[in-house]
């Protein structure tokens, strides 16, 4: 008798057990990197206005009006209303379409934290040697498939790093704000360019102060206009 009750016991444990639905898998990395890839790809070009802060120890720079343009596969313009706009050499990386063209091997590197959101951490590394960027690595909300942080590692440039935050514009991976870190030892004015401010007293100090620093832009964007069109002279 004892027998029988033990083989219904475990007979009704193993039912019970069984319509328990199994632990979804964790998301493979390639999907998820295609998904906001398509996500990235909704937008063919835009046109966005912000603000942008450029702190590098050596240049006194001021916050200036910029407009923002972008058109697939790669071209980026930052425009400073007042003047030139000071972008270091490899801001390329500051469009995320940049960091996920060409081809590349991805590697699931696990899990992080980002800004209090749990993010799947990718790494990409590109299938061509003779590509500048040596490797990408990818800090992505899965729910909503937006890259949070990229950190790219370049062959002349050093490491850059982009953290991104959303709101309106979400839907089309595209940042409310970007903080954007870079190595600031090559950064260099254009020939013979000097800038005077208010008081006129800040000039361009010596580019080799800026050995071992980094520098850092942080663009908010007011508004973005998207998948109008826009023409070649924009980016001459």
């Amino acid at each position: 008798m004892n027998a029988i009750l033990h083989i219904t016991a475990s007979f009704l444990l193993a039912a019970a057990l069984a319509t328990i639905p199994a632990a979804a898998p964790a998301q493979d990395a390639t999907t998820l990197v295609q998904q906001v890839r398509a996500k990235l790809d909704r937008v063919n070009d835009y046109e966005a206005t912000g603000t942008m802060k450029t702190d590098v120890s050596f240049l006194k720079v001021p916050s200036a009006e910029v407009k923002v343009y972008f058109r697939k596969p790669a071209l980026l313009k930052i425009k400073n209303e007042k003047g030139i706009s000071l972008v270091p050499k490899g801001s390329v990386s500051i469009s995320l379409n940049n960091l996920l063209s060409g081809k590349y091997q991805v590697l699931d590197a696990g899990t992080d934290n980002v800004q209090g959101v749990q993010v799947r951490v990718v790494k990409l590394l590109p299938l061509n040697d003779s590509d500048e960027v040596v490797l990408s690595t990818l800090y992505i909300d899965a729910s909503r498939q937006l890259i949070l942080k990229s950190k790219t590692t370049t062959r002349e440039n050093g490491t850059n790093e982009l953290v991104m935050q959303y709101g309106k514009y979400a839907a089309y991976a595209l940042p409310d704000k970007l903080v954007f870190t870079f190595n600031a030892q090559d950064y260099k004015l254009p020939k013979g360019v000097t800038f005077d401010y208010d008081d006129g007293s800040a000039k361009q100090k010596p580019a080799a102060e800026a050995k071992s620093q980094r520098g850092k832009i942080e663009i908010t964007y007011a508004s973005y206009t998207i998948n109008k069109g826009l023409p070649d002279s924009v980016f001459k």
